[in-house]
C-alpha cells in the first residue's frame, strides 16, 4: 500500500512541486495525499489543485482574528493532519513555529527542508543571514538540510544535507537560485529515503 504523505506549505511550493514530480514519476515510494498552507494566498496551493490533491488553509490570522490562541491553531491543524493518517509529514516551506505538543504527536515522521547546513544558521531567514556574512567576509559557504523535527527549531537529526558554496561576484538571487535547486533535489531524496527505511 502507498505511503500517506502529508505537506504544509506557506509559499510558492517549488518544493511541494518537486514532491509532486517525484511521486508520479514513483521516485518517491507515497502519494500526497493532502497539503494544508498557512497562507490562502499560496501559490503553492495552486500546484496542489493542478495535480488534484485536496487542500485546506489554516492562517493563523484568521485565529488571532477570533481572539483564539496559537496554541489553539495548532491543536486544531494537528487533528486536521491526524485524520489524513500520514505515514511522513513533511515541511516544505511552512513558516510557522509548530507547538512542542504539534511536533511530539507526529514525531519520527515530521521532516523539515531548512536552508542551512546542520548546526549552522537556525530559525528564519537563513538564506539572507548566510549572504550578510558574505557580505561581510565572514563564510563562502551554506547549505540545505533535511531533518527530522524536534521541539527545538532546526535541531533535529539530519536526513540529508549538501553544502552550498557562494560565489565572489552572488547577488541574493543567484544564492537563492543556487539554493532552490539542492532544495528540490534534497527535498525528494529524504522524502524517498525516509518512506523506504
Amino acid at each position: 500500500m502507498s505511503k500517506r504523505i502529508v505537506v504544509l506549505i506557506s509559499g510558492n511550493g517549488s518544493n511541494l512541486q518537486s514532491l509532486i514530480d517525484k511521486t508520479k514519476s514513483h521516485e518517491i515510494p507515497g502519494t500526497i495525499v493532502h497539503v494544508f498552507s498557512s497562507k490562502s494566498t499560496a501559490y503553492g496551493l495552486e500546484r496542489a489543485k493542478a495535480a488534484s490533491i485536496p487542500t485546506s488553509v489554516l492562517s493563523l490570522k484568521t485565529y488571532k482574528d477570533k481572539h483564539l490562541t496559537r496554541e489553539d491553531f495548532n491543536k486544531d491543524l494537528s487533528a486536521l493532519v491526524s485524520d489524513q493518517k500520514p505515514d511522513l509529514v513533511v515541511l516544505a516551506g511552512w513558516m510557522l513555529i509548530l507547538s512542542e505538543s504539534f511536533v511530539n504527536q507526529f514525531r519520527g515522521k515530521l521532516i523539515n527542508l531548512h536552508p542551512s547546513m546542520p548546526g549552522d544558521i537556525e530559525g528564519a531567514n537563513a538564506i539572507e543571514r548566510a549572504y550578510q556574512e558574505f557580505l561581510s567576509g565572514k563564510r563562502t559557504k551554506t547549505g540545505v538540510m533535511v531533518h527530522y523535527v524536534i521541539p527545538e527549531v532546526d535541531k533535529g537529526e539530519p536526513i540529508l544535507f549538501e553544502k552550498v558554496d557562494i560565489l565572489p561576484n552572488d547577488s541574493l538571487n543567484d544564492l537563492e537560485t543556487r539554493i532552490h535547486t539542492v532544495e528540490h533535489k534534497l527535498i525528494s531524496l529524504a522524502v524517498a529515503k525516509v518512506l523506504s527505511d
